[in-house]
């Protein structure tokens, strides 16, 4: 198995002369779950349908199971699923009906799967799509893309119109997922608590460009808010350089300033710089994208 399921390379995308994705370049390591996040309108939607084929991109190059998003081959298909941010088709159909019409474009088709996720998230059957709330029919996508044993499951905000009991039967079921068998899950999302507690990889996105890819982990030690008290007027970059500070909030000789590319040599400096006292406080994701997104 290749080590990237996914790999853009310097990509834009460009609607007439706006421009929505700016030479944005990310990996998607095989069997992770990789959370892309980021506000409404800063390009998740557009970035996932150029990586899925649906979108010709302007610039740059994309590789997914290793083949060409814009000529995939009928077995690069097979291997892929993806619940867009809307699905609701066909809605005279019952649920049993779209389930046989999925199975139908598949060689490979795992019909118990299917029949127990459809038992666990109480879905009927029966019922007509066009009946479905926006929540069940969200579910049934979302089911629907994984009765073929994708390689690389794709979901666009795939739980922006699930109860909180849904949304934990999603995450728990996208931790079976990975645990079960080698899929690595790629999905959208501006729900920060959903995505710290299942990804391992995260981009944020801004503005059409990447502006953090890496680790969870690494993302959480790379932004930091400090607590500064000084009695002498603070610098505007602290001695850091002004690339480091993304905000700063200061009166009365006390400041609260957020870092990204933090280090633990930046307390002695601006310390020693400042002539202050510094507390670091480590932030949660909620907390590191809305600095981000200041």
């Amino acid at each position: 198995m290749d080590r990237y399921v996914i790999e853009a390379k310097d990509i834009s995308k460009n609607f007439g002369a706006k421009q929505v994705l700016d030479q944005l370049s990310l990996s998607v390591p095989a069997g992770s779950v990789f959370g892309l996040l980021g506000t409404n309108g800063a390009g998740k939607t557009t970035l996932i349908k150029c990586l899925l084929g649906l979108y010709k991109i302007s610039r740059g190059k994309i590789h997914v199971l290793g083949d060409d998003p814009w000529d995939f081959m009928e077995a690069t298909k097979e291997q892929l699923g993806y619940v867009p941010q809307s699905d609701r088709v066909y809605p005279w159909l019952t649920v049993k009906e779209l389930i046989a019409y999925t199975a139908s474009f598949y060689k490979h088709w795992n019909a118990p799967l299917i029949e127990k996720l459809i038992k666990e998230w109480r879905i009927n059957p029966e019922e007509k799509l066009g009946v479905l709330s926006e929540g069940e029919a969200q579910k049934v996508s979302i089911i629907l893309s994984l009765g073929h044993e994708p390689k690389l499951l794709v979901l666009d905000e795939p739980v922006a119109s699930l109860d909180p009991a849904a949304r934990r039967q999603f995450i728990k079921m996208i931790l079976q997922i990975v645990s079960d068998r080698e899929c690595a899950i790629f999905f959208s999302t501006h729900i920060t608590s959903d995505l710290e507690r299942v990804a391992d990889q995260v981009a944020v996105l801004k503005e059409g460009r990447i502006h953090f890819h890496g680790e969870l982990g690494a993302l959480k030690d790379e932004v930091k808010r400090l607590h500064i008290r000084s009695e002498q007027q603070l610098p505007d970059d602290l001695g850091l350089g002004r690339e480091k500070v993304i905000y700063c909030e200061s009166s009365a000789g006390e400041a609260i300033v957020s870092v990204r590319g933090f280090k633990k040599e930046f307390k002695d400096i601006i310390e020693a710089t400042c002539k202050a006292r510094v507390e670091v406080e480590d932030l949660n994701l909620e907390e590191i994208f809305l600095e981000l997104n200041r």
